[in-house]
């Protein structure tokens, strides 16, 4: 069995380091491919959405007043990912807050991160861009619900995450008798350099 956990949060803005905070969390497990568990909620960080942000997401100040506190998420969701690896669509923007925010409550954040964007640029340099929606009807995924909401955003990239396992497998690109493409393995595919992974997509045509 190989589970990864795949992530997205809304946030008042874009860098924790400028005192921006999250205001909505969903975590899904992705189980040899496919989703199987699921974890969400808003959360009060005692941050101002603004009002731009609200337009983009449908997350209001009150909303988000109503929710319970961040720590306390937080942790409920440190508990729920456990010690499996995780994955993001721009991993670089879900880590940061992923470590920011479980700081704040106390806790270390040593997972490791995939990033399905990375993955794509090597996997698929033929798709007309590789924002998460446009992948999404480049590769038929079906619809998980309103964009911009996190666990809409979390199902979707954790579609577009198995679909990339499976053509790696189907590829013949996955370590072992199997193909199996965990998580250790997606990580080096999304390290080496595009080039390189076209030559390997290539040599299996």
């Amino acid at each position: 069995m190989s589970c990864i956990a795949v992530i997205d949060f809304e946030t008042t803005g874009g860098s924790p380091a400028l005192g921006d905070r999250a205001t909505e969390v969903a975590i899904v497990i992705l189980e040899d491919g496919r989703p199987v568990e699921r974890f969400q909620s808003l959360m009060n960080a005692g941050r101002p959405i603004p009002a731009f942000i609200s337009q983009l997401t449908g997350i209001t100040n009150a909303m988000v007043a109503a929710a319970p506190p961040a720590g306390q998420v937080m942790r409920e969701a440190a508990r729920f990912v456990g010690e499996l690896p995780m994955a993001a669509h721009n991993a670089a923007f879900d880590r940061r807050f992923w470590q920011a925010e479980l700081a704040l409550a106390g806790l270390a954040a040593p997972h490791p991160f995939i990033c399905t964007v990375m993955l794509s640029r090597r996997l698929y340099p033929d798709a007309p861009s590789h924002r998460l929606g446009d992948l999404a009807s480049y590769h038929r995924l079906p619809s998980t619900g309103q964009a911009h909401r996190a666990l809409a955003d979390a199902e979707m990239a954790a579609h577009l995450l198995g679909r990339m396992q499976d053509d790696l497998k189907h590829a013949g690109l996955g370590p072992g008798s199997e193909g199996r493409c965990d998580h250790d393995w997606l990580m080096r595919v999304q390290a080496l350099p595009k080039q390189r992974v076209a030559q390997m997509l290539a040599g299996t045509r």
